[in-house]
């Protein structure tokens, strides 16, 4: 018997080069199809499609890519940017686990959002659970949505700081996105 599962999925690195990991953009439920299922679509980047699933190992037909979106992680001995630490030091001042907070350009227009987590040790690495899926990220990208327009570039840092950064670049192709590249790529 054949199902289907309607899209939108989020895509992100799967467990090998050969699959990529599906998150459906609702319910996160998770879903690895062959890497061939989608020739174009970058991690980060947001499809429309079916899910078939015909025996245990979904494919996924009739995909186009709806938003594209690029996540980058990165384990870094780079210090993460003086917002970033900011933002945490704001967090832990007022003893939450997680902040966030705009961050603008010369001109003060808004380019990014930086939220910071408060890291775990012992019980959890939100690095790894965000790159996998476990802790999707699609709720932040929904309220970046709600004041600009995708596509965004998606930094998840985790550097020798106490907190995983996500910063999400409101406008990949300007100077922000570039400055983030040349510090993290």
């Amino acid at each position: 018997m054949t199902r289907y599962t309607e899209g939108p999925f989020r895509v992100l690195a799967g467990r090998t080069d050969n699959e990529r990991l599906l998150l459906d953009v609702n319910s996160a439920d998770p879903a690895y199809i062959p890497r061939s299922s989608l020739p174009d679509a970058a991690v980060g980047n947001r499809v429309d499609g079916d899910l078939r699933w015909e025996g245990d190992d979904p494919t996924l037909v009739d995909a186009t890519v709806d938003t594209e979106t690029r996540f980058w992680f990165r384990r870094t001995e780079e210090p993460l940017f003086e917002a970033a630490r900011t933002c945490f030091e704001t967090a832990r001042a007022e003893d939450e686990a997680m902040n966030s907070r705009v961050t603008y350009d010369t001109d003060r227009n808004p380019n990014g959002i930086v939220y910071t987590f408060a890291e775990q040790p012992g019980s959890r690495d939100l690095f790894a659970e965000f790159r996998d899926g476990t802790k999707p990220l699609e709720p932040l990208l929904a309220r970046a949505a709600d004041g600009a327009d995708p596509p965004f570039s998606v930094w998840v840092l985790d550097g020798d700081d106490p907190f995983v950064a996500v910063y999400i670049v409101l406008g990949p192709d300007g100077l922000l996105e570039r400055t983030m590249r040349d510090t993290y790529e």
